[in-house]
């Protein structure tokens, strides 16, 4: 039986290994191992950062994004969180019963841009978006909301999950989204970028 055990370890890491160096190389070799990881976990594979990183290095891989990651999320900030409601749950059975959201960036010649998007996890369509110079509330996920409710009914109950990023968390967001009385707000955990790992996967740029 151990045997057997050792064996079907081998396999399912070769398989984890030839899944990795397909997503390394679709991406033209410009993701890392957080972000490789990331797109496994969407995946249902059940592999750690460290362990993508181990086989990254065995297969002679490495991320040739030359320039430093720029962070979109700045979680440091007073405003009330929320607790993650949502909890990974990302199949849903109708529309408008879970919205996901991030921010990511998009490099140009000219600078940053930042691209917010808004979710259904239902059908996984983008029914909301901004692309903007700044990071203010307003500019990204007031403006992506606005959209989203002009594509999408919202139906009570709807659960809308983000990051803990302050663009989400501010007083000017929270009170937008509570006047409606029909939304219960989740947010990630501290760390933890698997909570919101599908629109994250959904929105790369």
């Amino acid at each position: 039986m151990e045997s057997k055990a050792v064996s079907d370890r081998k396999q399912k890491a070769v398989l984890i290994k030839e899944k990795i160096k397909t997503i390394y190389f679709y991406a033209k070799q410009r993701y890392g191992s957080p972000r490789i990881t990331i797109e496994l976990q969407v995946d249902g594979y059940e592999v750690s950062r460290n362990t993508v990183a181990k086989y990254m290095r065995e297969l002679g891989l490495r991320s040739k994004l030359g320039r430093k990651f720029k962070a979109t999320t700045n979680s440091k900030h007073s405003h009330t969180i929320m607790e993650n409601m949502l909890d990974r749950n990302f199949t849903v059975s109708g529309p408008s019963k879970v919205w996901v959201s991030d921010i990511a960036y998009i490099r140009t010649k000219g600078g940053f841009l930042y691209l917010t998007t808004i979710i259904d996890l239902y059908d996984r369509k983008c029914i909301g978006w901004s692309i903007s110079n700044g990071m203010s509330t307003q500019e990204t996920t007031l403006a992506a909301w606005k959209m989203a409710v002009k594509n999408r009914n919202i139906t009570k109950g709807l659960i809308f999950h983000s990051d803990r990023g302050v663009q989400y968390a501010s007083e000017k967001f929270t009170n937008f989204l509570d006047s409606y009385k029909l939304i219960t707000r989740s947010m990630s955990r501290k760390g933890n970028c698997w909570d919101n790992a599908v629109v994250k996967a959904s929105s790369k740029p």
